[in-house]
């Protein structure tokens, strides 16, 4: 038995000392560019061959064709032949492990195996599309499909950065660097000419997927576990009273115009955003104590809110009240065709503002601030589910515009001291540019 088992080992030894395996080193002449020539890897086992950049460049004068490596003693040879020599070492570590595990080892097991795109890691758009696929299953659960699409956008961008920048179809997550973000980031808001905002969200997608990955075990680092995107922060634009009564009052040639117009004031005294005003539904409309209100919940957070019906709201739907159908209040409305019509409404009525219909949830919190209404009221009608979000998208706009009376500026600086200011360090900057009384000598904090 014992002999038996030195006789299997020496076997197996022979076979693999007897296995031609050959890593060399190469320029590719036919993409020189400057006098300056790529180096390429080959690795050879038993007649199978496998080729791969090594992401080095040299000159091409410099390079030793016997010896597969830098001419010379400079600093440059010296770097070049100290980067080659770590990559065939790493190879050798490679398919000596891999020749501990399995029987029959191939040039391009080597080769992917070096490169990360073995069976032991991830891919950086297997782990993406896997993670879209389970998002996906969510759909009308607990997720939508517009987020959905988001994110299969935010996946072909990558896709197409990795095609163009890296002339591949997938990248192993054991490659990633730093510096790939970096780079992610440029190519976003260049060939891919996107803005701030939406560069920042494509990022973070990227962020998220590695992070999920390391966290999983399926890399063994997260590279981008430091990278930061600013997010460059606008101004949100609101109609003040002044304003919304222009649009109120303005005589539209165009039917449609003015029925954009008529929701549009809709979701200013009622603060429903576009998705709300679309699912609302005769049900929702119940009579407490001889008055309408809005029974209901938020599309987005869940979070159940009561609005009252004013008279201006409930004309609007007595207006429109022969048009009804299933029982929705305004049935079939659609976003994207209500875009461009509102930017149109807006500037006929004179207004020079970038309103969106959002725009009208920010115009009903600083009016009802304005007027007096308890910015935790305000909170609980715009269906936030954190007090911190109201303060920042409405009060600090308020404070600039002194719009408020003194107690309920008082109140506010009070707000701001002592409950925002421990939570919201980040946005120091911010509420400094925005809110007159957070830098100001008299604030008590400072």
């Amino acid at each position: 038995m014992y002999n038996s088992l030195i006789t299997n080992f020496v076997t197996k030894t022979n076979r693999i000392m007897r296995s031609t395996f050959k890593v060399l080193f190469y320029v590719n002449g036919s993409k020189e560019k400057n006098g300056f020539v790529p180096i390429m890897g080959r690795v050879t086992i038993n007649g199978s061959v496998a080729q791969f950049s090594c992401k080095q460049t040299i000159a091409k004068e410099l390079w030793d064709a016997k010896g597969n490596r830098a001419k010379g003693k400079s600093r440059e040879a010296r770097d070049i032949n100290l980067a080659l020599d770590n990559i065939k070492a790493q190879i050798i570590k490679h398919y000596q492990r891999l020749s501990d595990r399995e029987a029959f080892v191939t040039a391009e097991m080597v080769r992917n195996a070096f490169q990360g795109l073995g069976t032991e890691y991830e891919t950086l758009l297997g782990a993406f599309d896997k993670d879209n696929e389970s998002f996906r299953k969510r759909i009308g659960i607990d997720r939508a499909e517009g987020s959905y699409r988001v994110r299969v956008r935010a996946r072909n961008h990558l896709a197409a950065f990795i095609k163009k920048c890296y002339r591949r179809s997938d990248i192993s997550m054991l490659e990633l660097t730093p510096d790939f973000i970096k780079e992610y980031e440029i190519y976003l808001s260049t060939d891919a000419g996107l803005h701030n905002a939406s560069v920042w969200s494509n990022c973070m997608w990227l962020k998220t997927i590695v992070a999920k990955a390391h966290y999983n075990g399926l890399t063994p680092r997260n590279p981008f576990a430091q990278y930061r995107v600013n997010q460059n922060v606008k101004e949100r634009e609101y109609l003040t009273e002044d304003e919304i009564k222009t649009v109120m009052t303005h005589e539209f040639s165009n039917r449609k115009l003015a029925y954009i117009r008529d929701l549009f004031v809709f979701a200013s005294f009622t603060a429903l955003s576009f998705v709300d005003i679309k699912e609302l539904t005769t049900d929702d409309i119940a009579e407490v104590n001889g008055e309408k209100w809005i029974l209901s919940k938020r599309h987005k957070t869940k979070v159940n809110f009561q609005v009252k019906l004013l008279d201006i709201p409930l004309q609007i739907i007595k207006r429109y009240e022969r048009f009804q159908e299933n029982g929705f209040v305004f049935p079939d409305l659609n976003y994207w065709s209500i875009c461009k019509p509102l930017k149109q409404m807006i500037r006929e009525c004179g207004i020079t503002k970038n309103i969106s219909f959002h725009s009208s949830r920010h115009g009903f919190a600083t009016l009802a601030l304005s007027k007096g209404v308890p910015i935790e009221s305000v909170s609980r009608v715009l269906g936030h589910t954190n007090i911190v979000t109201t303060h920042l998208q409405v009060q600090l706009l308020l404070l600039s515009l002194h719009q408020l009376n003194n107690q309920e500026y008082e109140r506010c600086n009070l707000f701001t001291c002592f409950y925002l200011r421990p939570r919201l360090q980040e946005a120091d900057q911010r509420i400094k540019g925005i809110c007159p009384i957070y830098g100001h000598r008299d604030n008590p904090c400072l």
